[in-house]
């Protein structure tokens, strides 16, 4: 699935920090975040919804809604740094180098022209080639992301496809300018099974064929099983845990990451009881103090609950709990 990795990662993202100020305050949505993604790359990023894994995408790609805003950290794309850049620079970049596919591609897609109008728009927003050209390379596209017939279809409106036909539609738009980062933010959710384990496949593929990287926002570890090479899991705006994908899900280290885990059946194991993960998120606004995730913990002691915790080195994993600190584990034991 991966290539060949450089030494510098294609993406660097270091303690980011999403903010939204509001008239009772600022809320903090994304907090002192670091990963990185290399080229090639499938990295997922999973969570419960309001984690915060899709603003850190929007962030990555300026497309953050106001007043939302980047208040902390550096965002460093091939060697360069990105969250600083005007309006029209990122404009460029989101273009050429960096792409998004949404979870409903229908907010990606103009319901007033033809798929073939927006691809061949977008391939000379980017590339210098006349009509022809850009028409050839559209039908390139098309068969390149599964569409039959693509010459005919290219004359089509987009309520012509099906949802799955329609993603595969937004990955080739995607495409059209060879980007190097693509963040797909739950491009399967709205999909069918079947045509699910399809565009899994196909992301997989782009990654083999072109080397292109892949942020991969889900919450459905199965889709990341199939498909990451390594996985970040968030929880109320911070990575819990982040390793190499095999790792975490067969030897999750933080309780969080556990319970995500073992909440997943598995048709070969016979269980009574799937592990369930009390509670609920915190809102924004109810952040509790210390480790974010300690009112639901199985496995809370004092020190969880006003202390929290960095990421850890856990054998192939990465985590930030204080289980693995031996002093505050060993001091505080388990209640």
């Amino acid at each position: 699935m991966s290539q060949v990795r450089n030494m510098q990662p294609l993406l660097h993202v270091e303690n980011l920090r999403v903010e939204f100020p509001t008239r009772r305050g600022t809320l903090v949505a994304v907090d002192d975040i670091s990963f990185h993604i290399d080229e090639g790359e499938v990295l997922g990023v999973v969570g419960e919804s309001g984690a915060g894994k899709s603003l850190t995408g929007a962030a990555i790609i300026g497309l953050l809604e106001p007043p939302g805003r980047v208040a902390g950290g550096q965002i460093i794309f091939n060697g360069n740094r990105i969250d600083h850049l005007g309006y029209e620079q990122m404009r460029r970049l989101r273009g050429d180098q960096i792409a998004m596919v949404f979870q409903d591609p229908l907010t990606s897609l103009n319901p007033l022209y033809t798929v073939g109008k927006q691809l061949t728009e977008t391939i000379r927003t980017h590339v210098s080639v006349d009509e022809r050209a850009a028409r050839s390379r559209a039908v390139e596209l098309l068969n390149e992301v599964g569409i039959p017939a693509a010459e005919r279809r290219l004359d089509q409106f987009p309520h012509q496809f099906s949802g799955g036909m329609r993603q595969r539609v937004v990955i080739a738009l995607a495409l059209a300018a060879s980007p190097r980062l693509i963040i797909a933010d739950e491009p399967t959710t709205a999909l069918d099974v079947s045509i699910q384990a399809q565009i899994i496949t196909l992301l997989k593929r782009l990654c083999r064929d072109h080397g292109t990287a892949v942020m991969l926002i889900t919450h459905d570890m199965g889709v990341i099983a199939e498909t990451a090479d390594r996985v970040a899991v968030m929880y109320a705006g911070r990575i819990v845990e982040v390793g190499p994908v095999q790792d975490v899900i067969t030897r999750a280290q933080h309780p969080y990451t556990h319970g995500l885990m073992g909440s997943i059946p598995v048709i070969r194991h016979d269980v009574e009881q799937l592990i369930q993960i009390d509670g609920a998120m915190p809102r924004l606004t109810d952040i509790p103090s210390g480790c974010a995730f300690n009112p639901r913990c199985p496995r809370v002691f004092e020190y969880c609950r006003f202390e929290r915790p960095e990421l850890m080195d856990v054998g192939a994993t990465n985590a930030a709990c204080w289980l693995f600190d031996e002093g505050q584990s060993q001091a505080g034991g388990a209640q």
